[in-house]
């Protein structure tokens, strides 16, 4: 499903709220999603700013890309009911990120009452690995999370 058939909050924030800025720092759009299959890949911008002294994306960008592409796919797998706050994420680097477009794919594993298991990974606009990982997510309400009522976060 493209996001122009998709709606979700993930691509209109609810009018109480504003897209956090560390999506905003990141370049964060929703590229494409599979909400029943849970899974969404999201597009990044990997500024100039974000290089380390050898000019490769510092690691701890990387993990943030990470992270916000596997609360999404939880978010919009759940139809943003579920918002998630990350438990553990275990990262692994596998090439160095330059500057440039980066996407990450995300896939939720398993959902429990309270935790959730999500995977995602990393790639370059040529399809290499960049840096892929696993967490383990705590599951908390959207209305809970975002203080916002469940009416304005409900999809078409």
């Amino acid at each position: 499903m493209r996001p122009s058939q998709w709606r979700s909050p993930c691509l209109s924030p609810p009018p109480s709220t504003a897209s956090p800025p560390c999506a905003e720092l990141l370049g964060w759009r929703v590229v494409d999603a599979r909400p029943a299959e849970g899974w969404i890949r999201i597009g990044f911008q990997a500024r100039p700013e974000f290089r380390n002294p050898a000019g490769a994306i510092q690691g701890g960008f990387l993990a943030a890309m990470l992270d916000d592409t596997m609360g999404p796919a939880v978010f919009a797998h759940t139809d943003g009911a579920t918002y998630v706050a990350t438990i553990d994420m275990t990262v692994s680097f596998l090439a160095p990120a330059k500057v440039g477009p980066i996407y990450g794919e995300g896939q939720v594993v398993q959902l429990g009452k309270t935790v959730g298991f999500v995977e995602a990974r990393l790639m370059d606009e040529d399809g290499v690995w960049l840096a892929k990982a696993s967490s383990s997510v705590r599951l908390i309400p959207t209305d809970r999370a975002l203080d916002v009522p469940r009416s304005l976060i409900a999809t078409a």
